[in-house]
């Protein structure tokens, strides 16, 4: 991660920066056991980011949405199902969001806000709405509902 520093005002300005999709073709919401990363870009086509739907784990409840910076580097993360333990000892229940923390990464969780995150209980309206809202996702990519979203 050494190579993937960044301060803590680049990433905010990463996160707070308009990403649009880069291609108008769908993809498919990801069933249990796998993942859906897609391509993003800043509107001046200059910083390049990812979009990803990670549902991997075991347990069909968990699933993560988080949004990289500079292709690699971990901007937002939005974890559905599973707990999650800080740093310091502190414990953070289900759903939590991690945000990009300057020497830390995304190893910080916070509890979710309802003000931000409104729909958190639906994973498809807490992606489609509420997380790519939050990351300023304003060209979204298309993204279709499978049968078992």
């Amino acid at each position: 991660m050494a190579g993937h520093q960044l301060t803590q005002a680049e990433a905010d300005a990463l996160i707070a920066m308009e990403k649009h999709r880069i291609t108008d073709e769908a993809c498919l919401y990801p069933e249990h056991g796998s993942k859906l990363k897609i391509p993003l870009q800043s509107s001046d086509h200059r910083e390049k980011f990812f979009l990803t739907v990670n549902r991997t784990s075991i347990v069909v409840e968990n699933r993560s949405y988080q949004t990289l910076g500079r292709q690699v580097v971990e901007l937002v993360r939005l974890d559905l199902g599973k707990p999650h333990t800080n740093p310091d000892g502190r414990f953070v229940p289900a759903p939590h969001l991690h945000r990009y923390r300057e020497g830390w990464g995304a190893k910080w969780a916070e509890p979710v806000s309802v003000e931000a995150f409104p729909h958190v209980a639906d994973p498809w309206l807490a992606l489609v709405q509420d997380f790519m809202r939050y990351c300023n996702i304003t060209q979204p990519p298309k993204i279709e509902r499978g049968l078992w979203t």
